[in-house]
């Protein structure tokens, strides 16, 4: 069953938009009403949450009565979390304050090693995997952060590094394909971020979570991650990309659950957040950009069954993706490989699949070994076609060398399924 857009919802898509930043400061409620109207939100439901009749409603939009009381345009922010800035009105009461309090100076060279750190682990994980470098992180959170936790001078900003590096190191563990020890590494990542008072940081540790929840299978919780953190960048600065990435993780679980228009049209609203205007760069959040969202919108064609639409999604994310990522770029042509055999193409699959016996033996990352033998497992079907009989062979020696190398971090069974670009590096 379709469920219709939420004002706030549209409204917040449509921010970083100059018509609409237009309209209301030209204070033009009527035209609000018609663009709101316009993306999919039925009259009847702008009435009800602008707590307005319909009949008060269509004289707005068609021009017959404007608003002009105070009270008016208190009342429609609230009722769409329109910032008060914009309608000329002082913040409103649910708009997010940023005190901004003294830091010693240690603190903030404190959080400059920290911030250092998390870059440099990023950028090793983006070409070696982070099975390997889990240890690290956890040992840079136990030497260097843990401590400051417990010191009663420091402010909120540690609390906040221990929230990046703890996530970073679900993904690293996730990574390792220790999605329960993931999962531990999340549940501790978003209450330190609600402390340190960075809500998009803890909107961002709520779509790791719906991530790993469609690695094991649970669909309903995904979507209720997604949704969860959707709510709470509701209460943060506005980042478009980060309520993309959200968006696209509900609109996964929507698939996966077989609700295919819900599914689309949140993959809709994803897309048009992430044409928004680039966002103010946050120090902890790490990018959400086209390659993940075609990566992404590949996936959730493929759970419905639209194979021409996930193989379109799949060659765009393999042709956004540049060398220097080199697990992303093997997840996206495991998509790629995968929707060709979908469509039947044996050919094309083998193609793509003899590229990716190119993808170094020693990438640390047991997530895309299990990926690559789900894809042997799809060609295994077809084995009586000799292109792929001969490719699966070249896979076998392949794959002894990946299992030898990888043996020191390769858990003893396989966990998860479904092989999202949606990483934290």
């Amino acid at each position: 069953m379709d469920q219709p857009p939420s004002p706030r919802d549209v409204v917040a898509g449509l921010l970083g938009d100059e018509r609409l930043r237009a309209i209301l400061r030209a204070r033009d409620i009527g035209a609000l009403f018609k663009m709101l109207n316009s993306r999919g939100v039925s009259t009847r439901r702008l009435a009800s949450a602008a707590d307005i009749t319909q009949g008060r409603l269509y004289d707005y939009m068609t021009g017959r009565t404007r608003v002009e009381k105070l009270s008016m345009f208190e009342q429609l922010a609230d009722a769409f979390h329109i910032p008060g800035d914009l309608l000329g009105l002082a913040a409103r009461p649910w708009e997010p304050t940023t005190p901004v309090p003294a830091v010693p100076l240690a603190e903030v060279l404190a959080e400059s090693d920290d911030l250092a750190a998390m870059d440099a682990f990023r950028e090793a994980d983006r070409q070696a995997g982070g099975g390997r470098l889990y240890s690290a992180v956890v040992r840079h959170l136990q030497v260097n952060v843990a401590p400051r936790l417990m010191d009663g001078t420091t402010g909120p900003s540690v609390f906040g590094a221990a929230a990046a590096l703890t996530e970073m190191a679900g993904w690293m563990a996730h990574d390792s394909g220790q999605d329960v020890l993931a999962a531990a590494h999340f549940a501790k990542a978003l209450p330190l971020a609600r402390v340190s008072g960075d809500q998009p940081f803890a909107a961002h540790v709520a779509a790791s979570s719906s991530h790993l929840s469609l690695q094991s299978g649970d669909a309903k919780q995904a979507a209720h991650w997604a949704l969860t953190g959707i709510e709470i960048a509701r209460g943060g600065p506005y980042l478009p990309s980060l309520t993309a990435r959200l968006h696209t993780m509900h609109a996964r679980a929507l698939a996966a659950l077989g609700q295919s228009s819900p599914a689309v049209d949140a993959l809709g609203q994803a897309r048009t957040l992430l044409d928004l205007e680039s966002d103010d760069p946050h120090p902890w959040l790490s990018p959400f950009d086209h390659a993940a969202l075609a990566s992404e919108s590949a996936l959730i064609f493929m759970d419905l069954g639209r194979h021409d639409d996930a193989l379109g999604h799949a060659q765009e994310a393999v042709r956004l993706r540049g060398h220097g990522r080199a697990r992303s770029l093997a997840l996206s042509r495991i998509t790629l490989a995968a929707a060709h055999v979908q469509r039947r193409d044996l050919d094309a699959a083998v193609g793509v699949g003899t590229d990716l016996l190119a993808t170094s033996p020693t990438l640390g990352s047991v997530r895309v070994a299990h990926q690559l033998d789900g894809l042997r497992d799809q060609l295994t079907e077809h084995a009586g076609y000799p292109p792929v009989r001969e490719y699966l062979a070249r896979f076998a020696e392949a794959r002894r060398t990946r299992t030898l190398l990888l043996a020191d971090i390769m858990p003893p069974s396989r966990g998860g399924n479904g092989c999202g670009d949606n990483t934290n590096t």
